[in-house]
């Protein structure tokens, strides 16, 4: 009886504001059409066979299977995305977080310049011809250039195919191009607080800068917070390109060889897009996972 009075409610209230939702329509429609239903899509011919050119073919759990106990690649590629997704995750949020917080005092006009430059590595088409410029394995690399000038190295290191240093390179380019939308949010948020809240918090004993960020700032922004967290995942669960671009693909030995790399090789290049679509999922549920677990924990902040 409850259940059908709720319903009644809610569509009591759809009715009201049915012109809310008649503007919402066209980004649901497109949404719907363009994410959810691809996703649901490739959930459902992950457990197909599918070539693209025959009509997919069900084949139960066997690309599942396949994936978690005989395909040793994706072993590895899960193992690097890990790894990256460790480092550029949380600390490309906090970075993030940390530079919108400095610069937020800043007078407008130098405000908005710091923006800009930072925020220009994550739409820059030539942040690779720049880091590769950096990274280049002969005397003519800057960073081989450098070391050699001040006597820190005798010789050139092959920085993008040794692997001792393909996974740090991959890292440090990745986090330089973290301040994307998630950091504009930021910056945002921060000049949207109201003033008086700091003069309220300092009437009940908030004395210092940290104490402001923890109780005033950081509860003040909670939907940028989430919604940063929700593109720092994204981000570092979905590193690929970086790789591809600095170190080739396949890379040495597949030293940064991720879950999109693996992906996209067996959807792009082998047309085997039923696996391709269980390694989506898989992926897929894993952002999912740590969207949440990221979610319950930013809801503790200032609480």
């Amino acid at each position: 009886m409850q259940a059908q009075k709720n319903r009644a409610s809610v569509l009591k209230q759809m009715k009201k504001k049915k012109h809310c939702y008649l503007f919402l329509a066209p980004f649901f429609t497109l949404f719907l059409l363009f994410t959810v239903v691809p996703v649901l899509m490739a959930m459902g011919l992950s457990f197909t066979s599918f070539n693209v050119f025959e009509a997919p073919k069900f084949v139960g759990l066997k690309n599942y299977v396949q994936m978690f106990f005989y395909d040793d690649l994706f072993i590895k590629s899960f193992s690097n995305t890990l790894t990256i997704a460790i480092f550029v995750g949380p600390i490309g949020y906090l970075l993030s977080l940390v530079v919108a917080w400095s610069i937020n005092e800043l007078a407008p006009a130098l405000r908005t310049v710091l923006v800009v430059l930072f925020y220009a590595p994550s739409i820059s088409g030539n942040a690779y011809m720049i880091w590769t410029l950096m990274f280049n394995g002969d005397a003519y690399g800057l960073l081989n250039a450098w070391g050699m000038q001040f006597g820190l190295i005798n010789e050139p290191i092959q920085w993008l195919t040794d692997t001792k240093y393909m996974m740090l390179c991959v890292i440090i380019v990745s986090l330089w191009m973290s301040l994307g939308t998630g950091f504009l949010s930021f910056v945002a948020a921060l000049q949207g607080i109201d003033r008086s809240l700091y003069e309220s918090a300092a009437i009940d004993g908030v004395h210092n800068r940290w104490q402001e960020l923890w109780f005033v700032t950081l509860p003040s922004m909670k939907p940028q917070l989430l919604f940063g967290a929700v593109l720092a995942i994204t981000g570092a669960f979905s590193v690929g390109e970086v790789c591809t671009n600095l170190c080739g693909n396949p890379s040495t030995d597949y030293a940064v060889h991720t879950l999109l790399n693996h992906m996209q090789d067996y959807g792009n290049t082998r047309y085997e897009m039923g696996y391709a679509c269980a390694i989506s999922t898989f992926l897929f549920i894993l952002m999912m996972g740590a969207n949440q677990l990221v979610n319950k924990l930013l809801r503790r902040v200032g609480s």
